[in-house]
């Protein structure tokens, strides 16, 4: 598969767009007026507990109150906690989607001084409670209104939604993610060299300070221990910037804002499997170029400037794909077609062929109308970054009932 970045910049906005095989799978846009959120820590404070919907609401001195599920608060939630003063072992980790890779264990040195009240202890979780509704145990965590929470946000917010929230901090750097308070050490599973993979086990397990767990990143391979080194040494301090804030800053407070869109799609996106950057600023371009120097020499030659008078986004095609991801039909090779409607509870989408066919080759139409679609709306749903409830009504085939051609899909 052939993936390349495109990038657009004028005066009042930054478009990227990730294009695979020359169709875009991704796109974002940055504007002064729209910032991104996802990455940000803040020091909230809980506005609403709701059991029922197994959720809390907090304040974070937005328009809206984020949204934190009970599934997102994680065993390491005692130990923010007790930063605020309300109160090791390897796992397989998720890394920009990649999953990582467990080994045993190895002596840990530290690289940073870590602060004097760090505990090494990993935080026991909280108590199952029996639920009577469900007849089921589920954890329910000690949370209670008027309470300040350490949490980072996870999903921008959509329409009347606020944003989606964690308490599980991590903080992501170039080579590797820090979790403060998480004793675990993860490898990207793209790392198909488990020679590679025990040699950065090996570097950062001997570097992390304790108390500390990280997330090796893809782009760590064949890095050398110094600049792995320097990379975590920057992430610890940051985090320990962010320790100050919550001992300095009333509930709700930003104490900690990630990278903007544009840096931050290079820092996780720009790895070996990138073809190549084309960026139609020139400053852009030396931003871009100067920062991958730094951290992957080895990429710089990836990176390319766009240089032409046509406009770059119409040269690729992605303005025309843009207009397409914003209508509300979309249509398919074949002639078929798909609608997508957008409602307050979920999204529904409906398959058509479009197109009359003699009977006999009805049923082989209908077949290969809905299989372009499933892989149309796959792509489609990526491409608006739509989660929830999602109701597909895909075409009738003989020997199928209407229950099995609607499909219910529940995505995260």
């Amino acid at each position: 598969m052939r993936k390349e970045i495109i990038i657009n910049a004028t005066a009042n906005e930054i478009r990227i767009a990730i294009t695979e095989d020359k169709r875009l799978a991704e796109l974002f846009v940055e504007t002064p007026e729209k910032e991104r959120m996802v990455g940000d820590i803040y020091l909230g404070k809980v506005a609403k507990v709701t059991p029922g919907i197994r959720a809390a609401f907090i304040d974070l001195g937005l328009k809206q109150d984020a949204f934190l599920h009970f599934s997102d608060i994680g065993s390491t939630f005692a130990e923010y906690s007790s930063l605020i003063g309300d109160e090791d072992s390897d796992v397989d980790v998720d890394e920009d989607n990649d999953e990582g890779d467990s080994n045993g264990d190895d002596q840990q040195t530290s690289v940073t001084t870590p602060p004097a009240h760090r505990t090494t202890s990993i935080p026991q979780i909280p108590p199952r409670r029996w639920n009577q509704d469900t007849g089921d145990q589920r954890k329910i965590p000690d949370i209670k209104r008027g309470q300040d929470i350490l949490v980072q946000v996870t999903k921008e917010p959509v329409g009347r939604k606020g944003v989606r929230v964690t308490s599980e901090v991590s903080i992501p750097g170039r080579f590797l993610v820090l979790l403060p308070f998480d004793g675990k050490v993860g490898v990207s599973k793209r790392l198909q060299s488990f020679k590679e993979k025990r040699r950065l086990r090996r570097i950062v397990k001997n570097l992390l300070p304790p108390g500390f767990g990280t997330i090796i990143r893809t782009v760590a391979q064949e890095q050398d221990e110094a600049t792995l080194k320097q990379d975590l040494n920057n992430l610890v301090s940051t985090w320990q910037e962010i320790e100050k804030s919550i001992k300095s800053e009333d509930a709700p407070a930003l104490l900690y804002k990630d990278m903007a869109t544009t840096s931050s799609v290079i820092r996780d996106l720009f790895t070996e499997s990138v073809d190549r950057i084309v960026v139609d600023s020139k400053k852009l371009f030396k931003e871009i170029r100067t920062y991958v120097k730094s951290t992957s020499p080895d990429l710089v030659d990836k990176i390319e400037q766009y240089k032409d008078r046509e406009p770059i986004f119409d040269v690729f095609g992605i303005e025309k794909e843009i207009a397409t991801a914003l209508s509300r039909k979309v249509w398919l090779k074949s002639g078929g077609y798909i609608i997508i409607e957008q409602t307050e509870a979920m999204v529904v989408v409906d398959v058509n062929s479009g197109r009359y066919a003699a009977k006999k080759e009805q049923e082989l139409n209908s077949l290969r109308t809905n299989l372009e679609a499933a892989r149309e709306i796959c792509r489609q749903l990526r491409l608006r970054d739509i989660g929830g409830i999602i109701v597909i009504d895909f075409i009738d085939l003989e020997g199928g009932s209407d229950v099995s051609s609607r499909n219910h899909v529940s995505l995260g």
